[in-house]
């Protein structure tokens, strides 16, 4: 080496010392494995990470990727990988390989890959959570149980969705990456009593608007929602009053006979099997009692998606004979279920307002039929009324309706639950819930005829009509009652000009006014009114000036019936004696005596505000330890 040359290679060598020496110094302590702090969110987002919730895959899988270097590659090569995973990796753990590829087939599918991936991944997450001999059950406090279960859920839930959104459940043989999935299924799974569950679609696929709460019940299963058929030539009582535009919670299990061998063999044997929450809310899996995954929050919300309720809510005032329900004769007493009737549940009955409908009790009926305390208790049926309608009137169908569908569903009267009925009512629905606990005696009728009953002239019809609007006597199966915003002592807005007018426009139904025509002309001693236009509506009976309020609150509650009051007060901040709820008047929703009074910090419309579902969920609770339940 010449002398040039030699000083040239030093001052390469000194140029990179001092390059080195840079680096270092601009880079402080930085070593090529270390540590650096995250943000708290950072770390639960890694901790919880998954393909399901990101585009991330969890630790767990990619661990496995970065053991057997595939991770590059499975970008490149999703289907290579899944394949070279399924058959096998020496150095990893069974339950590690199997989680892994549930993960990986289900990121590969819902990345745009083949649908069959989707089914593999539900075979591959039931293995891993499912293990045969050899194999212990994984720890239930390792994250991948709950991703496991989702995978499963919704691998099953797209293994059948098609691309316009429609699920197809059904049975055949459905191809996989490694072999095929032989899928069974009994048409009797479709059965739902007198119905056909048809038009699937995903639970979890569905915005829910307008409840406070949505509501998942964890487990195994695709949850979904179904639309009703009715069966013909089957009628069974316990689903006879079961609207048919109601949307039914439904859970899709596939059950995996031989998960272990056929990932060898290749080939998958499943059996499909249907649940809903009133045949089962837990499946037996080898021996395994495990938990049915529900949405019933998403089907509630589904099925008031366009409902004709809420248009009914006017039209049901001024007009007493429109009806927004399906199959008239059915619910001509306006008592329906949200579900079959189950023997050894106790009916809660919800009774909606003036001007109001059903639909109007979702939120509480959401919160209650979702409480797990409450949970195989009770069951809750619905009654709906046209509310312009003479309160007795409407009453007296309540009263008759609440005795028929307990002979309907009982006749034999061997079950206990149903003589613990609790009713529930808001505003004009509470005058209607406290006359199914009264004892009118020959009152009401002395106020409209000189004449006893049994001497008054008219057809059997008319006679039927008055006898249930003017002699009322508790209903036995009524235990306890639950007052929100009832004017008892009447509503100033029903006494002002707003409810004369409303009063106007109001007309009866045909039956009612044919009735009383009739009643008029054979009768001249029935001198409650002489013309139809005299016909009390509703908001005349709410009038505080009324006879009917004046009368009505002279009947005490029956012996042995708990009453309770919910008061809606929009300023409680005013002296006690100006508290309203802008319709009623503290003074007139407040009774005596109750086992509880609860004043609520609301306007009229009460019933959808959490304290006053508290306390109704209160009251239930005290229901069942004071009946023995």
């Amino acid at each position: 080496m010449t002398r040039s040359e030699h000083l040239s290679l030093n001052v390469r060598l000194a140029m990179g010392l001092c390059l080195l020496l840079f680096t270092l110094a601009v880079g402080g302590c930085a070593t090529p494995v270390g540590v650096r702090q995250l943000d708290p969110k950072q770390v639960q987002r890694n901790l919880t990470a998954s393909i399901l919730s990101s585009d991330t895959l969890s630790a767990s899988t990619q661990q496995i990727l970065n053991r057997a270097d595939l991770s590059a590659r499975f970008r490149n090569q999703p289907a290579e990988v899944l394949a070279a995973l399924h058959k096998g990796l020496p150095t990893a753990s069974e339950s590690d390989r199997l989680f892994a590829l549930a993960e990986l087939s289900y990121a590969y599918a819902s990345g745009g890959g083949p649908k069959e991936y989707y089914r593999a991944s539900i075979v591959y997450a039931y293995a891993f959570l499912f293990p045969k001999t050899g194999r212990t059950d994984p720890n239930p406090s390792d994250p991948r149980v709950r991703i496991a279960l989702d995978l499963y859920n919704r691998s099953l839930a797209e293994a059948f969705t098609t691309d316009s959104s429609t699920i197809i459940i059904g049975e055949g043989t459905y191809p996989l990456p490694f072999g095929e999935l032989i899928v069974t299924i009994k048409k009797e799974e479709f059965y739902w009593g007198s119905f056909r569950l048809v038009d699937f679609v995903q639970a979890a696929e569905l915005d829910v608007r307008g409840l406070r709460n949505r509501y998942r019940w964890p487990g195994i299963g695709a949850p979904l929602a179904a639309k009703l058929t009715p069966l013909e030539g089957i009628t069974l009582s316990a689903y006879s009053r079961i609207p048919p535009r109601l949307k039914v919670a439904v859970t899709a299990f596939l059950r995996i006979e031989n998960a272990d061998e056929g990932l060898k063999s290749g080939k998958i044997m499943g059996n499909l099997e249907l649940y809903t929450t009133g045949e089962a809310t837990t499946v037996t899996i080898d021996g395994r009692t495990v938990p049915i995954e529900y949405e019933l929050s998403s089907a509630l919300a589904y099925t008031l998606e366009g409902s004709q309720a809420y248009s009914f809510e006017l039209r049901g005032l001024f007009s007493g004979d429109f009806s927004p329900l399906e199959g008239k004769a059915r619910y001509q007493d306006g008592i329906f279920l949200m579900a079959p009737y189950r023997p050894g549940r106790i009916p809660v009955i919800f009774v909606h307002g003036t001007a109001s409908s059903p639909a109007r009790w979702a939120e509480m009926f959401n919160e209650l039929s979702n409480d797990q305390g409450l949970w195989g208790s009770y069951q809750f049926w619905l009654f709906t009324y046209n509310t312009g309608n003479p309160v007795v009137y409407s009453a007296g169908i309540l009263a008759e309706g609440l005795r028929k569908t307990v002979q309907e569903l009982d006749p034999e009267g061997k079950d206990p639950a149903l003589k613990k009925m609790v009713v529930i009512g808001h505003s004009q629905g509470g005058l209607l819930t406290k006359l199914t606990v009264i004892d009118t005696g020959t009152k009401v009728w002395e106020a409209v005829s000189d004449a006893p009953f049994e001497e008054f002239q008219a057809s059997p019809e008319t006679k039927e009509i008055l006898r249930r609007s003017a002699f009322f006597t508790p209903v036995p199966s009524v235990r306890r009652v639950v007052f929100l915003s009832t004017p008892h002592g009447g509503s100033f807005v029903a006494g002002g000009w707003i409810g004369r007018l409303t009063s106007k426009l109001i007309s009866v139904p045909f039956n009612l006014a044919n009735s009383m025509k009739e009643a008029v002309t054979l009768n001249p001693q029935f001198r409650a009114w002489r013309s139809m236009k005299e016909i009390p509506k509703s908001t005349d009976n709410m009038d505080p000036k009324s006879r009917f309020v004046q009368m009505y609150n002279t009947f005490p509650v029956a012996p042995g019936v708990s009453a309770h009051s919910i008061i809606a007060v929009k300023n409680p901040n005013d002296p006690k004696e100006k508290w309203t709820d802008g319709v009623v008047n503290y003074s007139s929703a407040h009774i005596e005596p109750v086992a509880s009074e609860l004043v609520v910090h609301s306007t009229h419309s009460v019933q959808d505000k959490p304290e006053a579902i508290e306390e109704v969920r209160r009251i239930l609770l005290e229901h069942l330890r004071e009946s023995g339940d």
